[in-house]
């Protein structure tokens, strides 16, 4: 058999496939989660000194970004210890869409996924899951009510349960800020972010545009800094899909 020629495919790529950005634009502006400070930029360097640089100033977990296991976990991986094979996977996206927008509280249970592969075949080993709510097409991401609470989806603990210990996923991923819906964390606490992190897998938050991506057979690539001992990062995330 001969050698693979990489260019060749590529070149196919990008005739018959689209890239679907799935990230946030860096910026003050850019929705995060609302515990945190807006970004903050500056310029110490211009085109007088001979060159532009920025200094910005933001949290880790800002826009778009990845989430390590340690950044729930103590003594588990931090960015640096994920694997380049690991930010290249094949992408299944459920769409929950639908159920959100009866009930913005709503979690994504074991059973959604079962129904997801009753119609599109069973999740590969080491995917990455992403959750299509549709959220991100919000512009009140945080959804508070009269009282100040926040109400948006998530997933429920089966699911990622499932998702693990059945199908043996890489990673997984959502439109909002958190992986448990709001008004499950009030209640629980934060436990289905805990669960994925303890698996040690990573996760995405924050994403946009999972609309534009069909359910089966696309590749998502997630680029982030190979930061030592981080908990996360602003991520930059694309899907490869066919155009038809």
């Amino acid at each position: 058999m001969g050698k693979i020629n990489l260019w060749e495919m590529l070149e196919m790529w990008k005739k018959e496939c689209k890239f679907v950005e799935l990230s946030y634009e860096v910026s003050p502006e850019t929705p995060h989660w609302s515990g945190f400070p807006a970004m903050s930029v500056a310029m110490p360097f211009d085109y007088s000194a001979g060159f532009r640089v920025h200094e910005f100033t933001l949290v880790s977990q800002y826009g778009t970004h990845v989430d390590a296991p340690l950044h729930f976990v103590p003594g588990t991986r931090g960015l640096h210890e994920i694997t380049a094979e690991e930010m290249i996977l094949p992408l299944c996206v459920v769409d929950i869409s639908k159920k959100v927008a009866e009930n913005v509280d709503y979690a994504a249970t074991e059973q959604d996924i079962r129904d997801w592969e009753s119609q599109y075949g069973q999740i590969p080993e080491n995917a990455f899951v992403a959750l299509r709510s549709d959220w991100s097409k919000r512009s009140d991401m945080d959804n508070y009510d009269a009282e100040g609470n926040k109400h948006y989806p998530g997933w429920a603990l089966d699911a990622l349960e499932f998702l693990v210990e059945q199908r043996n996923v890489a990673a997984v991923g959502h439109e909002t800020s958190d992986t448990d819906a709001a008004a499950d964390s009030v209640k629980h606490g934060y436990i289905c972010e805990t669960y994925i992190l303890e698996q040690g897998c990573y996760q995405i938050e924050l994403m946009r545009n999972l609309s534009e991506v069909p359910p089966v057979g696309s590749v998502i690539f997630c680029g982030f800094p190979k930061a030592k001992d981080a908990s996360g990062f602003t991520a930059r995330c694309i899907a490869v899909c066919s155009k038809d």
